[in-house]
């Protein structure tokens, strides 16, 4: 029996190329999935921004009514308040600093 060179190397192709085609399809669900995924930590960084800015927000907030009671003469401000004042400006800069700290680490 003789083999024709064509028919074998005809033979041995379709399977190389079968594997070949598969390999592709994975390597697109793969890019698929990669694409997907930093989609989604996109707005997972975003959602932290927010979130960031709006416990600013509600520090700045906080401060500015303490401040504003305290210099209302009829109110009797308790040591609670100023002692709520003083926690919210050191976690606010505590953050500030925890932040600047964060982005050094990310520039070295």
């Amino acid at each position: 029996m003789t083999v024709d060179i064509s028919t074998l190397i005809l033979a041995m192709s379709i399977p190389s190329a079968v594997t070949g085609f598969c390999f592709w399809l994975m390597e697109r669900r793969i890019e698929k999935r990669e694409k997907e995924r930093e989609r989604k930590e996109a707005i997972r960084e975003k959602s932290e921004i927010l979130t960031v800015k709006g416990i600013g927000a509600a520090i700045a907030l906080g401060e500015a009514t303490a401040e504003a009671v305290s210099r209302i003469p009829d109110t009797h401000c308790n040591g609670d308040m100023h002692k709520a004042l003083e926690y919210a400006r050191s976690v606010k800069h505590e953050q500030k600093d925890f932040f600047v700290e964060q982005g050094i680490h990310e520039i070295y």
